[in-house]
């Protein structure tokens, strides 16, 4: 009994704060006396080595990180146990920073942050720019590419970059995409003594010799005649390419209607052609996530193509369908489109076992013995059947004549 009551009585231990301290390019002259404490009575301070160089003389023990810093975290966090941990990270760690990975990794219940004015706040401050109206984009970990989904005539826009050679892959986007007009401003070492800005259009400048610590401002100016890509679905069928294999525009935009994303969400693609409903899924919100299901290896490639140059390079891309399902380590999608593929074996409860409860699938059609299977899918889990057909002006002679396309059926319906 005394035993038990012994065991009732005893507390894991709690494990020691992570304090999470912002520094700017400033250095240790510009930390806040809470945070020079911080650095100060910490057993161990993490950082990059540069991070580490400014405040060295003021630790106890500096560690720099490795690379790749995701996978060795923990192990390095964890092997302090007992000791008080100071993680240093640039700006605002909460802001595209270390301190979100932390908070993931750790909790949040256990970081105690002290963030410094973020590199995006330092140039709204310099530039006289609204930050609320701001738009951000991190190319930290992405393709210049990324960028295109934001771009709109008279925009601004800032750009966290990855390195020095970032300002000018951002120019070679901006200037083959209809955008080689806008105005760059490139804020190096924001907040440092080595502050520097430097400014020019898109297609005139090829910004060589950029400190590696670097913002990119845009305001956006579109050229005339550019075509305009906005993130509503139904872009026109010209900005793909492939072998035509494809939910074309009008029928696309109301797939998109039916599909339904909302922020955050996840679709799978089943039979991608050229990865127009995944790509618009994605466009609509840059939390979107997709992925599509392609049987044909060329068209795989060009799905990851037409990904890329349309800036949504994170679209992932596997197999064919249901075949290639249980690849995705993903969570249950919130979607699922069939737009191929809806004749093979059991295509159809595999899609609808995948969709999460209160998920949508949606499937389109256009022969008699798909159509079939859609009248069969609406009887056995319900939901709405549609048919449309879409009628293009195309020449006639010297006159205008109405061409029909194929006729659609769709199927769509939310799993209860």
């Amino acid at each position: 009994m005394a035993l038990a009551q012994d065991a009732a009585l005893m507390v894991a231990p709690v494990p020691t704060p992570i304090v999470v301290v912002g520094i700017g390019a400033d250095g240790w002259d510009g930390l806040s006396t809470v945070s020079r404490t911080a650095v100060e009575q910490a057993d161990v301070v993490f950082g990059s080595a540069r991070q580490v160089a400014g405040v060295r003389e003021h630790c106890t023990e500096t560690r720099t990180w490795p690379s790749p810093l995701v996978p060795n975290l923990r192990p390095m966090i964890d092997a302090c146990a007992g000791s008080r941990v100071c993680v240093l990270a640039s700006g605002d760690p909460m802001f595209h920073g270390i301190g979100v990975t932390l908070a993931r990794e750790f909790g949040a219940e256990r970081l105690w942050v002290h963030p410094a004015p973020s590199s995006v706040s330092l140039a709204c401050a310099r530039l006289g720019w609204a930050l609320h109206h701001t738009t951000t984009v991190s190319l930290v970990n992405s393709p210049a590419e990324t960028v295109l989904p934001e771009l709109a005539d008279g925009r601004r826009i800032l750009v966290l970059s990855r390195g020095s050679s970032t300002p000018g892959e951002i120019a070679v986007v901006l200037s083959a995409n209809g955008f080689g007009a806008s105005d760059m401003t490139v804020l190096e070492q924001l907040g440092g003594p080595a502050e520097r800005v430097a400014g020019g259009t898109a297609r005139e400048s090829t910004f060589e010799g950029v400190d590696p610590l670097n913002v990119v401002a845009l305001l956006c100016v579109r050229d005339p005649g550019a075509s305009r890509h906005t993130r509503i679905p139904g872009l026109v069928d010209s900005v793909y390419t492939g072998d035509g294999q494809m939910t074309k525009r009008e029928v696309r935009a109301l797939t998109l209607s039916a599909l339904a994303p909302a922020p955050g969400e996840l679709l799978w693609d089943i039979g991608g052609g050229s990865g127009t409903i995944a790509i618009e899924w994605m466009r609509t919100d840059r939390s979107c996530r997709a992925v599509t299901f392609e049987s044909s290896q060329a068209r795989r490639e060009q799905i990851e193509s037409n990904a890329l140059h349309l800036g949504v390079p994170g679209l992932v891309v596997h197999g064919g369908a249901p075949e290639s399902f249980a690849a995705v380590s993903d969570a249950a999608p919130d979607a699922v489109f069939i737009g191929g593929g809806l004749t093979g074996a059991d295509m159809l409860e595999a899609c609808w076992d995948a969709v999460r409860t209160g998920g949508r699938v949606v499937a389109n059609s256009v022969t008699a013995e798909s159509d079939s299977l859609l009248l069969t899918a609406a009887a056995t889990y319900g939901g709405e059947l549609r048919r449309f057909q879409i009628y293009r002006g195309e020449p006639l002679g010297a006159f205008t004549t109405w061409r029909p396309q194929l006729p659609v059926t769709q199927w769509s319906a939310t799993k209860r």
